[in-house]
């Protein structure tokens, strides 16, 4: 099954399921849905990012500081958070991601969808997906906050950095 095959739940305003339907049509109709982001710190408290490969179906070859995705059908913001970032990061056995906050994301034309942030640190040695990541490294805050003007992010994972942000004044890890 391709990733535009995969089921996923539709959801209303206020992120209640109304119906199911394949990633591709919920991106081709704009129809909101769910997805994590998990900020990634590894032992010395660094953030993972990635540049995304070009043939990903939304946001493709851009930078982003968060790993995760869409929340597949019947599945928990929690389980998909760990199931992404263990995916990406090309790790098992993380700990269960901290959830931090879930927010509306709106791209500006219309197409929303719930997001829920978590942050999760991560010890072990990184093998990221080749379909998924065409680049990554460990970067210190300060050096992620430098690189927002300089390389071109997804604008939810902006979002998402911007919310986090003002939520904790300053972005410090969890825990």
């Amino acid at each position: 099954m391709s990733a535009a095959d995969e089921i996923l739940d539709i959801v209303d305003e206020n992120d209640q399921v109304i119906g199911q339907a394949p990633r591709g049509e919920v991106y081709a109709r704009g129809m909101r849905h769910r997805a994590v982001f998990v900020l990634a710190r590894d032992a010395e408290g660094r953030i993972f990012v990635h540049r995304r490969t070009a043939t990903k179906l939304i946001f493709p070859s851009l930078y982003d500081m968060f790993v995760g995705g869409v929340v597949g059908a019947g599945e928990s913001y929690d389980d998909a958070a760990l199931r992404e970032a263990q995916e990406e990061l090309g790790v098992s056995g993380l700990p269960r991601p901290a959830p931090l906050l879930k927010f509306l994301y709106d791209d500006g034309s219309g197409r929303t969808w719930w997001s829920a942030v978590y942050e999760v640190r991560c010890e072990l040695p990184v093998d990221p997906q080749a379909e998924e990541v065409a680049w990554h490294g460990f970067l210190a805050e300060a050096e992620v906050e430098r690189r927002l003007g300089e390389w071109e992010w997804v604008p939810d994972g902006v979002a998402a950095w911007e919310r986090l942000r003002g939520v904790r004044g300053v972005l410090r890890e969890v825990g």
